[in-house]
């Protein structure tokens, strides 16, 4: 990533720098362009991961950017340019509606470009959500996490296939790889979550909201009715306490509180994995991306995830992991007896194919060096334009 005679400024916009996705991609670009020798800026509502993009060598502005108030939306363009006209912002990167809509406003009138990153696709239920949700395709390019994403905003609003760029999220294979995990964190999360000895563990991680599917494995694995899986399913209910009891009612209904747990959180989710036999992704509704399926493939555990969404692209189906009907306890139910089926070569080979798979594909380092591609190249059409405009009045000068 290089300029003509400046360091180059990347300013990324994002609601808050919490957990999730969005913010871990956020995070990741920040230290690749501090690393490229760019000057990194993330401007946030704040949140407990501020710290890490200092850390990085990168400046954090806290800026109300999470606000849907029309009002403070409308005062952020003024904030806004007044930050990209004081640290001389040649890119600005919005990575969320409330904050697309008032950072494309503020580049007006000013040298910086726009782009933006679609996370998912957003629900229109009229006009004027229809306009909001628009903030994100106004980039000079758009950046889908997936090619599912890359389709939603092809179908949903006007903006040329040629702005539209997919770039698959990334992940640290330093930390997801099954050699980073030592056998004692094992044994502490298999203590922790009171793993019985010799049991198949039948592992989903997410969030407690409905469309993760929750209730959808409790029914497959009541399906199953073997005494020799435990099925442990990680997520923060985050306030959402209803879906949360209902959950419980039906473990205890189904007679299955012997063979699951809920667990509120996991701070180590490699060792989590490792301890899995079989990774679910029971999602309802299709996912802009999925971390999930990427990281299980990574650790070499087997995926199931529903057949919809980001996971069409990060699965190679029946090669490392199998793909089932949304909503289909029954079809999820007989994709965990094939992969419990597996002997421990089928399974090494799964593992291997996937690891690679991950590697080759959906690494934070290839996701990084997409992104900062974008940026060069607006970068040299800024430096191109720059030039012209140089020559130009040069050439004034001389008549």
């Amino acid at each position: 990533m290089s300029q003509t005679d400046k360091q180059p400024v990347i300013m990324q916009i994002i609601p808050e720098l919490g957990a999730g996705g969005a913010e871990q991609g956020c995070i990741d670009i920040a230290a690749a362009i501090t690393k490229a020798g760019g000057k990194a800026i993330v401007v946030s509502n704040g949140g407990y991961r501020v710290t890490e993009i200092e850390r990085i060598g990168a400046e954090h502005i806290d800026l109300p950017v999470h606000s849907k108030n029309p009002l403070v939306m409308w005062k952020n363009i003024g904030r806004l340019k007044k930050i990209i006209k004081k640290r001389g912002v040649d890119v600005v990167h919005a990575r969320s509606r409330a904050p697309a809509w008032s950072a494309w406003r503020a580049c007006n009138n000013t040298n910086a470009h726009f782009i933006t990153t679609c996370h998912a696709p957003y629900n229109i239920s009229g006009e004027a959500k229809r306009l909001y949700n628009g903030s994100i395709a106004n980039g000079e390019i758009v950046i889908a996490i997936s090619d599912y994403v890359a389709q939603y905003l092809q179908d949903n609003y006007t903006i040329d296939k040629s702005r539209i760029r997919t770039i698959h999220r990334g992940i640290p294979i330093e930390r997801f790889h099954p050699a980073a995990v030592t056998p004692e964190r094992m044994i502490d999360l298999a203590s922790q979550w009171r793993i019985p000895d010799g049991a198949n563990v039948i592992m989903l991680p997410g969030r407690i909201t409905r469309w993760k599917g929750h209730h959808i494995l409790i029914e497959a694995i009541a399906k199953l009715k073997r005494s020799d899986i435990f099925c442990v399913m990680i997520g923060s209910d985050q306030g959402r306490t209803e879906y949360r009891e209902e959950l419980d009612a039906a473990i205890r209904e189904k007679n299955l509180g012997e063979k699951m747990r809920i667990v509120d959180q996991c701070t180590d989710m490699p060792a989590a994995y490792m301890l899995s036999t079989v990774v679910i992704s029971a999602s309802t509704d299709p996912e802009g991306f999925g971390r999930v399926p990427v990281e299980a493939q990574a650790m070499g555990r087997p995926i199931i995830a529903s057949d919809h969404g980001g996971a069409r692209e990060t699965i190679l189906r029946n090669k490392t992991g199998w793909l089932v009907p949304p909503s289909d306890p029954d079809a999820l139910a007989a994709a965990i007896e094939e992969a419990l089926a597996l002997d421990p070569t089928q399974r090494a080979i799964l593992a291997t194919r996937s690891m690679a798979h991950v590697i080759e594909h959906f690494t934070k380092e290839i996701m990084a060096e997409k992104t900062l591609d974008i940026y060069a190249e607006l970068l040299q059409h800024q430096s191109h334009t720059h030039n012209q405009n140089h020559d130009a009045q040069k050439l004034n000068a001389a008549e």
